[in-house]
């Protein structure tokens, strides 16, 4: 079964790597600002102070915006840095720029921090290729956020970011996959289990 369940995953992930890869510059715009929008109410209405984000892939939902708007709120952001052991270290937004990752991908750079140091920020912004009606969320597939979920003892409220077709009616899912408490698209914010 965890085979089958291992290759729905894979398929799920090809697919909506391939469609965000055909979303044109214009959708691209609207998508971003449609985001930053709902982060900002999302922020806002919860009375965050401190918040932990990821800084977006290419053709991952564009969270640009709305950390520039962090900033400008004097909003304490934490970014995650991959570490080859499977956990995550965060750093803080700086001035610093960024640099290449471990996979390849862009990483702020600034003062490491612990993987506890995200125990305490407000609410956790987290990157997702696929999330359910029921809160499950597909992952890309290295478990780095699962395991940073499942290892947290008073986890705060955390929300997965898709476009809105990644929202979708069920997901496959594995022990170990960790729910979410909500889930933010460009067009909406959706709770799924009792509001934190």
């Amino acid at each position: 079964m965890s085979d089958e369940i291992d290759a729905q995953k894979r398929a799920m992930r090809a697919e909506i790597r391939e469609r965000r890869r055909n979303v044109t510059s214009v959708e691209a715009e609207a998508h971003r600002a449609g985001l930053t929008q709902q982060l900002i109410t999302l922020v806002s209405g919860r009375g965050a102070r401190s918040v932990s984000c990821y800084l977006s892939a290419p053709g991952e939902p564009d969270t640009s915006g709305f950390v520039a708007w962090a900033n400008e709120q004097d909003i304490r952001v934490l970014f995650p840095l991959s570490r080859e052991d499977g956990l995550l270290d965060w750093v803080v937004a700086s001035d610093e720029g960024t640099e290449e990752g471990l996979f390849g991908l862009e990483e702020v750079r600034g003062e490491v921090l612990s993987p506890l140091a995200v125990n305490d920020v407000d609410l956790m912004i987290i990157p997702a290729s696929a999330i359910d009606r029921t809160g499950n969320r597909l992952g890309w597939g290295r478990g780095y956020f699962d395991k940073t979920l499942g290892s947290m003892d008073n986890r705060p409220p955390v929300f997965g970011v898709v476009y809105e077709t990644e929202f979708v009616e069920h997901l496959p899912t594995s022990l170990h996959d960790q729910p979410v408490t909500g889930v933010v698209t460009p067009d909406q914010i959706v709770y799924f289990h009792e509001r934190d």
